[in-house]
């Protein structure tokens, strides 16, 4: 997983989980703009997400930090 990927999915984790607390969910599309600017780094983020991990489509934000951070 590129740097700027891992940057930016801690960056949201923390967000969502300051604003909405430790039982907050979010799907990889949380990690975009509601536009197809990077489509490069969207299948990326996809991949991670369904093929590499399984994840249903919302997981909690603290799992998705953790792993990230072990990376």
């Amino acid at each position: 997983m590129r740097e700027s990927l891992k940057r930016k999915i801690l960056e949201v984790c923390d967000k969502k989980i300051a604003a909405k607390g430790t039982n907050v969910g979010l799907s990889f599309y949380a990690f975009f703009a509601n536009k197809n600017d990077d489509p490069e780094l969207l299948m990326e983020a996809a991949e991670w997400w369904i093929s590499t991990h399984k994840f249903d489509h919302f997981e909690k934000a603290v799992k998705i930090k953790e792993i990230v951070q072990a990376i």
